[in-house]
């Protein structure tokens, strides 16, 4: 094992005090209260220790997503991935997309992509959580802004939709953000809706937090009834899962997108190009890779990262179900794990609705595990890392530990990890005698609780 596997798997240090999540959570009065709310209701949504990730994997992991963004980015592949789109998404007024995200399994080859999501929720989150964590001691904060500037973070993702905005609107000056959701005071994610407001308020924009049903299109532009009756909306920040903007609904919001009156990040074109489950299919075409022109150390880099992925069809669903313990199968349309289903875990009958649906069957790829103290028992939870980006730069990385088939944010010991990015090391400094605690890359933190093998 790495440095990062032997923290991961024997060291059980936590590194979050709550005064500090408090601290970097409550930033104006108004938001006073709310870290005692999130541990009321979200008791599972703040992992009290890091993950460790070896510094080789992020730069494999940090290489693969710009890859990933420069075949995207060809002409072939976006009328390939656009034919199969609705037609609102082969509209383009610019923007790229705000908080994308690429989730990964760290496997013993290095990471490999599980999947590629729009709109990713918890940044605002993460952000903050990293920065409670790095606080806890000196050393620790050089670790943590070696990869990622949490002191400028905030300005970081102001800075991405004031780019969003500049993309579609040149020099004109940005004055109101909406952040929209269906009936967002009761998504999951719903105070990170706040964090978000508050920042942009801090930079100088109106800013509110807004019901998708409750959007006027009207007189060529988009309107809500608790901004200044002269004052339209110049920017949606898009939290739903409707996204093709479909549902009747949305009908405001689809057709102040469909006219270019307001900016929408992240938006149908940006679902369609990135995060559409058929597009992994097409990162594993080497040989239709080859015929776009992607160079042969990119489609080297996306051979090893991307998971193999094909589509489940009537004529392949022997031979899938055959192999189906070695599969993971998902909507092409789904989100947030919905619907997705490890292969040893199928029935009949499941998979009958699989076979009678859209999905994708994707190889598996286990997760790596990070020891975590559940009411004083040394406990191993399942990891995945986030890469929130944009333009193809990492801005941001978070884990998300958890038990069971897919991520969830109920496991005790789990939720939200920030992840600390190991220097490098001579390859020594990684093996430890036997019977001895690994060296910890910090000092000041709870002691470590783990031994080497206390979880096996």
């Amino acid at each position: 094992m790495n440095l990062a596997d032997t923290l991961n798997l024997e060291c059980m240090c936590r590194t979050l005090s709550p005064q500090r999540l408090r601290e970097q959570l409550e930033t104006t009065p108004e938001l006073a209260g709310m870290a005692n709310a999130l541990a009321g209701s979200h008791p599972h949504l703040f992992s009290q220790t890091a993950v460790f990730l070896d510094p080789a994997a992020h730069q494999t992991l940090a290489r693969t997503i710009a890859a990933i963004e420069r075949v995207m980015a060809l002409p072939a592949y976006q009328q390939s991935a656009l034919a199969q789109a609705s037609a609102i998404a082969r509209q383009d007024w610019g923007p790229v997309g705000a908080f994308m995200a690429y989730d990964f399994h760290i496997g013993v080859n290095g990471p490999r992509l599980i999947e590629i999501n729009t709109n990713a929720g918890g940044a605002w989150l993460n952000a903050a959580l990293a920065r409670a964590h790095r606080d806890c001691c000196a050393s620790m904060q050089g670790m943590f802004d070696a990869h990622s500037d949490l002191g400028r973070m905030e300005q970081v993702f102001i800075e991405m939709f004031q780019s969003e905005w500049r993309s579609q609107r040149g020099a004109q000056p940005l004055r109101t953000v909406v952040i929209v959701d269906d009936a967002p005071q009761t998504q999951y994610l719903a105070p990170e809706f706040e964090l978000a407001r508050h920042a942009f308020e801090r930079h100088g924009l109106q800013a509110l937090v807004a019901d998708a049903r409750d959007l006027v299109w009207r007189e060529g532009a988009l309107w809500h009834p608790a901004l200044p009756a002269d004052q339209c909306i110049d920017l949606v920040y898009n939290r739903l899962t409707d996204f093709d903007l479909s549902d009747p609904a949305h009908a405001a919001l689809r057709s102040a997108y469909s006219a270019g009156a307001t900016v929408v990040t992240p938006n149908p074109r940006a679902h369609a190009l990135y995060a559409h489950k058929r597009n992994l299919i097409t990162l594993c075409d080497d040989a239709q890779l080859s015929v776009w022109g992607v160079s042969a150390e990119d489609r080297a880099l996306l051979h090893a990262a991307v998971p193999h992925t094909t589509p489940v069809t009537a004529e392949a669903a022997d031979a899938l179900w055959a192999d189906r313990r070695n599969l993971f199968f998902k909507p092409v349309a789904g989100y947030g794990a919905k619907a997705a289903y490890r292969g040893d875990k199928l029935t009949r009958r499941v998979w009958a609705e699989i076979v009678a649906g859209d999905f994708i069957a994707q190889a598996l790829v286990p997760p790596s595990e990070r020891l975590v103290e559940v009411d004083g028992t040394p406990t191993r939870l399942k990891l995945d890392v986030r890469a929130y980006s944009y333009r193809g730069a990492v801005q941001l990385l978070a884990a998300r530990t958890y038990s069971g088939q897919t991520t969830n944010m109920r496991t005790p010991g789990g939720g939200f990890s920030p992840v600390v990015v190991l220097p490098i090391v001579p390859e020594q400094n990684c093996t430890q005698p036997p019977n001895e605690t690994p060296a910890l890359p910090f000092e000041g933190a709870q002691p470590c609780l783990g031994r080497p093998g206390a979880a096996a």
